[in-house]
């Protein structure tokens, strides 16, 4: 699964750390606040977004775009420390 993350993160210190945190899970900076991995399981992705909310507060914003998952993209997006999602057909 392809997977690439957007990040809008208000202090430095959530920064270093959700930034560490991505590269742990395998993801590559490809621009700046933007990483991508395509080896990453759908049961890591839970896990990394749990770990992300642990190191973000209410102001920051993440967003992740999943190809494929059912022949959809997914967006997830954290803002105001909840989780959305959007499905959108490819057809």
């Amino acid at each position: 699964m392809f997977v690439a993350i957007a990040c809008d993160l208000i202090s430095e210190k959530h920064r270093a750390e959700v930034y560490d945190l991505v590269k742990q899970y395998g993801f590559t900076e490809v621009l700046k606040d933007v990483f991508e991995s395509v080896s990453i399981k759908e049961t890591l992705l839970s896990r990394l977004k749990r770990d992300i909310d642990r190191r973000t507060d209410f102001y920051d914003k993440i967003k992740m775009y999943q190809y494929p998952i059912d022949g959809v993209l997914v967006v997830t997006m954290l803002a105001d420390k909840k989780w959305r999602k959007t499905v959108m057909s490819m057809k």
